[in-house]
């Protein structure tokens, strides 16, 4: 069985990218993580024992985007996946999206986005 743990736009306020702005000033990003697991036997039992607490996933996924700068959002979508699947014994699988709101690209761009999907063989 296939059941995936979906968590959307999470938003948090950090200082990544290239540019000396981006990295003083800081900007607002997102991300969302779709995490494959089998919580079969939680759904039965109704325990969360037996399945991913996305509570923890959600602090994890924070503390991660907030505690080092990164010049290119795809190495902290990168960073997330493989430490997500290191933390998280349950991952079998993780697809990772990270955005940028209102890139500097010199024109009116909503967000730029990059997605990591990764399983637990490729650590």
């Amino acid at each position: 069985m296939k059941n995936i743990i979906r968590i959307k736009k999470a938003a948090f306020y950090g200082y990544h990218g290239v540019l000396s702005e981006e990295q003083s000033v800081g900007g607002k990003f997102e991300a969302d993580v779709d995490i494959y697991t089998d919580f079969s036997e939680a759904a039965k039992k109704d325990s969360l024992k037996q399945t991913i607490d996305y509570n923890a996933v959600y602090k994890f996924l924070y503390k991660m985007a907030l505690e080092q700068k990164y010049y290119l959002i795809e190495a902290l979508a990168s960073k997330i996946a493989d430490e997500l699947l290191r933390n998280f014994e349950r991952i079998q699988k993780v697809s990772v999206r990270v955005r940028k709101n209102n890139p500097p690209l010199g024109g009116v761009v909503d967000c730029v986005e990059v997605e990591v999907e990764k399983e637990r063989s490729e650590i």
